[in-house]
């Protein structure tokens, strides 16, 4: 098994987590806790390979459903620690973010795509579960919020190709950049940083046809 693939395994950990413990908040059953976290564990990486042409890959292995399968039983089983600490959903969303940005690159590059393509893929696999889940739970979607979310996922993936570019090994490249990715977050969170709001007039919110 390669460095990337325990990055995914980790990844798909870690973003289930955030996912069914979300929707636990909304007190959903089971079932529907592990629908929000499965579709958040391979949401974006099932876009990212649609875009790119090629099979999703949890259609190919299943170890991805009992993946997400292990995060709902934790959290069923520690849910009296787990789900009632505040930051539970934030760390493994950060983390899952990370690790899936580094994942989308090496796979976008593994199919000979430029760089471009492979930091827009990364910020794909990163986020895009994300949005679905919070649709799911009927939730602003975090991308869209004053969090610096989709552009931490473009750092991380210029960091990538920055290490790449410079003959730094593989994994050191993967671990960096995924901690590019997670510290980005959790700077960003923890001094209120934001991009700037695009600012508009209030009255354009009406439209006369």
């Amino acid at each position: 098994m390669y460095f990337v693939d325990i990055i995914d395994y980790i990844g798909t950990f870690a973003f289930a987590i955030s996912g069914i413990r979300l929707a636990s908040a909304k007190k959903v059953d089971w079932f529907g806790a592990y629908i929000v976290g499965l579709t958040t564990a391979i949401g974006g990486g099932t876009i990212r390979d649609l875009l790119l042409g090629i099979t999703p890959f949890w259609m190919q292995q299943p170890s991805y459903l009992i993946v997400t399968a292990i995060a709902l039983v934790c959290v069923i089983l520690f849910s009296k620690h787990l789900v009632r600490l505040n930051n539970t959903f934030f760390i493994f969303d950060a983390v899952g973010l990370g690790l899936f940005v580094v994942v989308g690159i090496e796979k976008s590059l593994q199919q000979e795509f430029p760089f471009w393509v492979a930091i827009m893929m990364g910020m794909i696999t990163g986020s895009a579960g994300g949005i679905m889940r919070d649709i799911l739970i009927r939730e602003i979607p975090l991308i869209f919020r004053k969090d610096i979310y989709a552009m931490a996922c473009v750092i991380g993936g210029i960091v990538f190709i920055l290490c790449r570019q410079t003959g730094v090994s593989p994994v050191l490249t993967q671990i960096v950049a995924a901690s590019t990715v997670i510290l980005t977050r959790v700077i960003s969170v923890k001094y209120h940083l934001s991009l700037p709001s695009l600012k508009g007039n209030e009255d354009d919110e009406s439209v006369n046809i």
